[in-house]
């Protein structure tokens, strides 16, 4: 067997077990790379390990603990509780005001599983006061989150834009979050007037009193809340005026929101999401030595022999999406077939690489609401007492599995011409 199909046979494995165990795909990617490396290929270790997303990591971490920190002192928790108020007594509004809310917090740069961490538990518990089904607003909400989760300034964004730069995809940042934020509001907002939340604008009546009874007890905004505040908009001031590298700004942001007192350091430390940091950059190693290898032409290979220059995109969308409802969408789906993209588009005759890219973004995404998947678990988590959560389990997985469908759908009308 050749070293190409040993290394794709090496991030089968890795994926399947990310799929079916509970360990860290990053650990085993990392392993079996220099496994496969140094002791099938004859590289020295230093050679592997060469493949180490240094740049995506240093990003991650300045990203990831700005948001542990103002998730660990009460910051986002405060500003989240401030707009719920906005909407008080309307039962239909409130949906959209939580997909809203998510859309927010999830762009500046929390991400998914940090936002829906926070929105679940007031989302669900509004839901219930306010007569919601609780499928209506997890749905809403969800999508929300979702669809900011490509935001240049969240996790999966600085992923998938990290990748798509390194395959010569660059400078499009803005555009593939765009094309996010568009399938995930057709996605939340059909499925919220699919199901009947058109029916909640119809009962706003005596929907304050409730709502306002599931608010969370929540503290006025002090010092240390302002300062991070104004961190996180400068964070975005600096990116998205100046251009400034986002890994960069936030390191120093959050290194001086430390020194000024604003949060337990140990606390913002531990809360970071280091399984995730992990994950991507374990996978992005063994991707790396499928590169040198190219084991990454025979999985274009076989995506190619199946499609054409019209279907390309939905199968990708298709495909990356039932992938993504098992396993991580930033940690494995993003990282392993992003750097697909300029073999496939070369063996559809040279059609643009860029629509095949956004496709497998969009398709990877769009399914992450599944009860299987982190957002969807902290949804059901959130469910207030009394909800039937085997049927809420149940009904999640099927949205998160039917997505893959809209988002090849969704693909082949955006991309499938091109």
């Amino acid at each position: 067997m050749s070293l190409a199909w040993i290394s794709v046979a090496a991030l089968v494995l890795a994926v399947v077990l990310s799929c079916t165990t509970t360990i860290n795909v990053g650990v085993v990617s990392l392993t079996l790379a220099l496994l496969v490396g140094v002791y099938l290929g004859g590289m020295t270790p230093d050679a592997v390990l060469a493949g180490f997303p240094v740049s995506l990591f240093v990003t991650l971490l300045g990203v990831t603990l700005l948001f542990s920190i103002a998730e660990s002192n009460g910051t986002l928790a405060r500003l989240t509780a401030r707009a719920v108020r906005l909407c008080r007594g309307h039962a239909g509004v409130l949906p959209i005001m939580f997909f809203v809310i998510g859309l927010i917090v999830a762009t500046i740069g929390a991400g998914a599983t940090p936002a829906s961490a926070l929105l679940a538990p007031p989302a669900m518990a509004v839901a219930a006061r306010a007569g919601i089904p609780p499928l209506l607003m997890a749905i809403m909400a969800g999508h929300g989150v979702l669809a900011g989760t490509l935001s240049p300034f969240a996790p999966n964004g600085i992923v998938a834009n990290g990748v798509m730069a390194r395959i010569g995809l660059g400078g499009v940042e803005w555009q593939t979050y765009a094309y996010n934020v568009l399938a995930h509001t057709i996605a939340g907002f059909g499925g919220f007037f699919l199901l009947g939340g058109w029916r909640l604008f119809d009962r706003a009546e005596g929907a304050s009193a409730k709502i306002a009874a599931a608010e969370p007890a929540i503290g006025p905004m002090e010092t240390r809340h302002w300062l991070t505040t104004t961190g996180i908009v400068a964070l975005i001031a600096a990116v998205a005026a100046f251009g400034m590298n986002v890994g960069m700004v936030a390191i120093i942001i959050a290194t001086f929101l430390i020194l000024l007192g604003t949060v337990d350091e140990q606390k913002a430390i531990k809360g970071m999401p280091w399984g995730v940091i992990l994950m991507v950059t374990g996978v992005t190693v063994l991707i790396a030595l499928l590169e040198k290898t190219e084991g990454l032409g025979l999985f274009a290979s076989g995506i190619a022999n199946v499609s054409t220059p019209a279907t390309i995109a939905p199968i990708v969308a298709f495909g990356t999406g039932v992938v993504s409802v098992y396993s991580s969408t930033g940690g494995v789906v993003l990282p392993a077939f992003l750097p697909m993209v300029p073999e496939l588009a070369h063996r559809m005759g040279g059609i643009q690489p860029l629509p095949i890219a956004w496709a497998m973004s969009v398709g990877a995404s769009l399914v992450d609401l599944s009860s299987l998947s982190t957002v969807g678990a902290l949804f059901m988590a959130g469910a207030a007492a009394g909800t039937d959560t085997r049927r809420l389990f149940n009904s999640l997985l099927a949205w998160g599995l039917s997505m893959s469908v809209v988002a090849a759908a969704l693909c082949w009308l955006l991309f499938g011409f091109r």
